[in-house]
């Protein structure tokens, strides 16, 4: 008996920044933007942002630059940025059920349940749509997400 929209998987707040902090660079393109910038047009925590970038730059997403007049671009074009990449990258547990979890231990019915290979299957299903678009698809509207943001 399926429930309404209540049922939902979460990804981590920390996924949720990396994808804003990567639309929010797209859309400035050339001109730089700074964790301050971002921390404030988002109401994000900077100490948060600044965990968020470096990963991203170590990643190979963003490109910083140091210094009085620093900040960050995109390291590659929006639309070689995919989806599913940075969600991969920036998620560091997908095991939605402890039984994806060797070392948890074992459930009673580990061996004879499905759930593990249908909750599986179900993960492979949401990757192979996050692959199918880009940082650039989540732009399209860019002149709106730009005003939504004060960038215009």
């Amino acid at each position: 008996m399926a429930q309404g929209p209540k049922q939902h998987m979460r990804l981590t707040t920390y996924t949720d920044y990396s994808l804003r902090v990567l639309i929010f660079v797209g859309l400035k393109g050339d001109s730089l933007s700074t964790i301050s910038e971002i921390s404030e047009r988002y109401s994000i925590s900077r100490n948060h942002l600044m965990k968020v970038v470096n990963q991203l730059s170590q990643d190979g997403y963003l490109k910083t630059i140091r210094g009085k007049n620093g900040g960050m671009l995109l390291a590659r074009a929006p639309d070689t940025i995919g989806l599913g990449d940075v969600v991969r990258d920036m998620e560091d547990n997908l095991d939605i059920v402890e039984c994806f979890d060797k070392k948890k231990g074992c459930c009673q019915i580990d061996g004879y349940c499905q759930l593990q290979g249908i909750l599986g299957e179900a993960i492979v299903a949401f990757f192979e749509v996050l692959d199918r678009y880009t940082l650039k698809d989540l732009m399209h509207n860019r002149l709106d997400l730009q005003r939504a943001l004060s960038l215009t």
